[in-house]
């Protein structure tokens, strides 16, 4: 029997041995409240504030710096919202994107709700913001300004020094989600010079139910969730020490593996550009010119629904994704898709392949072998007359990758 292949590392990565090794006793024998003054207690504490500093240490910031959340959702909602309810006296305006994830455009859609003006920034072909747009989106009263560092669905990079130097020339706030980001590329909150930073851990095989948000000291936030005064006040609630070490684990190795794993990963995914375009005609790899992640591979095949081409190769052992997980049941296209243009079929076509540790040479190989008979019997032999041929001019598995 074949094995099934697992080509969905943007959605989430299974938590590493090592990782769940060192969270182990935090279930158990140390599993105790880090809050309470007893014995048990302050080893717990203790190792939470070794998390948090290993944390720290890795992203180039002070432990106080580092705000343990339930995810990258709540990162990201603690982000937008703490920010702009922190200065409803300094001004009411916001500047996002229109290519961000759900959790940092409904955050938005709410402070909309309250009044506040937003401006929604369109993004070009490779979904890459125009510097020159966002800084002439910056008015008076704009507290704060998000722009995802690494795209879920596309990969793309947006040039997060360069708006973050920009904001700040403006007196505004600037947030990043960096979900994506962790062992695929470099991470360094000074040399990013951002002020408030997302993360996840499970997309670095860490632990599901725990993520982090960044916070540079002098950063006005208020808290999502009160009662308690845990996370310097900014997330009351029990502290999920186990969380939190898995967490401080998996970032540690990815940043260790990192340039390594990189080589790698851009290897195995324009391995596999390179032969689908080789191969089949009516396909566009989305985002294909600008920088982008190493690891993801965003095709949009023509006269084939997406959604049907992601079940027929989990039937065939394959693992895939129409794009973000979080967005898993939609019957809409996908925002993102939609945000780049290009032609009505790319959108509904869209499937995202996204490659990590359990990516070998001979999953593209079999991916290769199996695609072109898949996606022969789902299309009809005139559904390819007037979309895009062979190789389109914006579908190089190599130019502008990152």
């Amino acid at each position: 029997m074949e094995p099934r292949r697992y080509v969905d590392h943007a959605a989430t990565t299974p938590a590493r041995r090592e990782v769940v090794e060192a969270m182990r006793p935090y279930f158990s024998e140390f599993g105790f409240n880090p809050s309470s003054a007893h014995t048990e207690g302050r080893a717990a504490r203790a190792a939470l504030d070794r998390a948090r500093a290993s944390v720290a240490a890795v992203l180039g910031a002070r432990p106080r710096e580092i705000v343990f959340t339930a995810g990258g959702s709540e990162a990201d909602n603690l982000a937008v919202l703490g920010v702009a309810r922190a200065q409803r006296g300094a001004g009411r305006r916001i500047v996002t994107v229109a290519t961000e994830h759900r959790a940092v455009l409904h955050a938005v859609e709410l402070l909309r709700d309250e009044g506040y003006a937003v401006s929604v920034l369109p993004v070009d072909e490779n979904g890459a913001l125009d510097p020159a747009d966002f800084e002439a989106a910056l008015g008076a009263g704009t507290v704060l300004a998000s722009v995802m560092l690494a795209n879920n669905e596309l990969g793309t990079l947006q040039p997060i020094p360069a708006l973050a130097r920009i904001a700040h020339e403006h007196q505004t706030i600037f947030h990043s989600d960096g979900v994506q980001a962790p062992g695929r590329v470099p991470l360094d909150v000074d040399d990013l010079g951002v002020d408030l930073l997302s993360l996840s851990a499970h997309k670095f095989y860490g632990p599901k139910g725990v993520g982090l948000l960044y916070v540079r000291s002098g950063t006005p936030l208020a808290p999502l969730i009160v009662g308690g005064e845990q996370e310097a006040g900014l997330r009351a609630g029990t502290e999920n020490v186990a969380g939190a070490v898995g967490l401080a684990a998996a970032l540690e190795l990815a940043a260790r593996e990192q340039p390594a794993e990189s080589v790698r990963l851009r290897a195995l995914r324009d391995r596999f550009e390179a032969g689908i375009l080789a191969t089949v005609e009516g396909v566009r790899v989305n985002a294909a010119t600008g920088p982008r992640l190493p690891n993801v591979s965003s095709l949009a095949f023509a006269a084939v629904d997406g959604v049907t081409l992601a079940i027929r190769l989990d039937l065939a052992g394959v693992a895939v994704s129409t794009g973000s997980a979080c967005a898993a049941g939609s019957i809409e296209p996908s925002h993102v898709i939609a945000a780049i243009g290009g032609p009505a079929w790319a959108a509904r076509g869209t499937v995202r392949f996204s490659f990590g540790k359990l990516s070998t040479e001979q999953d593209v190989d079999a991916l290769l072998g199996m695609l072109p008979t898949i996606l022969a019997s789902l299309r009809e032999p005139a559904a390819l007359v007037g979309t895009i041929g062979r190789s389109p001019s914006n579908a190089g598995p190599h130019g502008g990758t990152n």
